[in-house]
This record gives C-alpha cells, structure tokens and sequence, in this order.
C-alpha cells in the first residue's frame, strides 16, 4: 500500500502507561501508512498525557518543539528507594516515613524551586561514549554523568496522604522529575520514587486537545485531518 504523503502537522496523543514513546510513533506509522513521523519530547514508560507527534513535513518543527517547557502532575511514594527512582524498579531500600505535616512537605518540595543543575539518573537513554546508560546501569555500572541545567518555576504539593504526595510543576526540557522524587525522599529522610506522573502541557499545548491513543488507532481519515495542527499554528509564540 501506498505511503500517505499528504497528511502533515502536530498531533497531540494523550498516551497510556506501558508504551514507550517510540512505541507510540510506531502505531502511528502503521496507522498513516507513513514513514515520516516523530514526537518532540519523551514520556517514560510509565508515565501518560501529553505526547506531541510530527506527521509529515511538520517533523520539521522538532528543533523548536522540543524545547518547550512543561507542566507535570504526578505522585511521589515516600519510604522507598528504587534503583529506577520510579515505580518500575527494584526495591533499593525501605525506611519508616516520619511524621510530617502538608506544610512540611510542601517546604521540601519548594526547596527544588529555581534555576538549578540536574545529573542524569543512570537509568536513562542518556549517552555516553554513544551508549544509553540504562544500558549500564542494567550490567550494574555507575559512570559519571554530567549535570545539566535545569528550571522549576512552580512546584506545589496538591495534596499529602502520607506515604503519597501528590503534585504539580513547571519545568524545562530536559527535566527528570523521577530524580526529583527520589532527591525529596533523600531530603526528608526515608527515601521515596515516583509511582505516577502525567503530562499536562507543553507550553501552548494541553491535554485537554489530545486524543487518546486508541481513540486515534479508530479513527476515519477526516477524523485525523480534523485532529492534525498546521505547521504555522504550532510553531511556538517565541519564533512566530
């Protein structure tokens, strides 16, 4: 069959946990019967919401799509460590969670505020010397990683239900918000990974526009044209 090469722009996936990012490109594909498709920003896992797909000649737009900031909703675990910092990992350590109070963890959690640097946890598709270190983290190796930098410019703590606390934030690119549950379980004392995460926006996309994934996968073509957003309208306001 034939590659559909007139479908092109952005469409927003509200993706479901336990697909990889590329997963989701690749039913994509399939569906459009096209070769040229991306998606600018990565969701682990694990982690659901806001995927942003390029179709077409909109693949184009990655460099500028990319870099766009990001809203998180998730929930941290207290009194486990993970080697993952999520849910999906091997159990590290176990410590009793302290007695604390919404306003306590809430002053943790708005420490991690502002322009900062971040290490990459080892479990990541970061590469080094052209190897992703979850590649060596899964041989059992440690190697340095370089910090990068990175901004918070909201993090509230939306509710506390001891061991959980749920959470909303603003973040850069490039941001691993399970390396900031497992440093907020470090700070209070008894450890803690990220068991949800979802993503909200990135900068003027939302959510609230997506379609799930298998909502898409049964979609008609004028149901996808309808769905798709021209190159021009998601360029971001900065290159506009």
């Amino acid at each position: 069959m034939k590659e559909n090469r007139e479908l092109e722009g952005v469409l927003l996936i509200d993706k479901p946990s336990g697909l990889t990012s590329h997963d989701v490109v690749d039913k994509v594909r399939r569906k459009l019967k096209m070769k040229r498709i991306g998606h600018a920003g990565t969701l682990d896992p694990m982690a659901t919401g806001l995927l942003i797909i390029l179709v077409g000649k909109a693949t184009k737009l990655s460099q500028y799509l990319m870099s766009l900031d990001k809203t998180y909703e998730g929930s941290i675990t207290l009194g486990e460590s993970t080697n993952t910092y999520d849910g999906e990992g091997e159990v590290m350590t176990k410590r009793p969670v302290p007695s604390l109070t919404l306003e306590e963890v809430a002053t943790v959690v708005s420490s991690y505020l502002g322009d900062q640097y971040q290490k990459p946890p080892m479990f990541s598709a970061v590469k080094i010397n052209g190897q992703p270190l979850y590649k060596m983290a899964r041989q059992g190796k440690e190697v340095e990683r370089e910090p990068r930098f990175i901004r918070i410019s909201r993090f509230d703590v939306t509710r506390f239900d001891s061991p959980e606390v749920d959470f909303s934030l603003d973040c850069t690119k490039g941001t691993y918000v399970r390396s900031l549950a497992n440093d907020i379980g470090e700070k209070i004392g008894c450890g803690g990974y990220l068991s949800e995460l979802r993503r909200i926006a990135s900068d003027k996309f939302n959510l609230n526009d997506a379609i799930t994934l298998e909502r898409f996968l049964e979609a008609n073509p004028e149901e996808i044209s309808k769905a798709l957003i021209g190159k021009t309208e998601a360029l971001p306001n900065s290159v506009l």
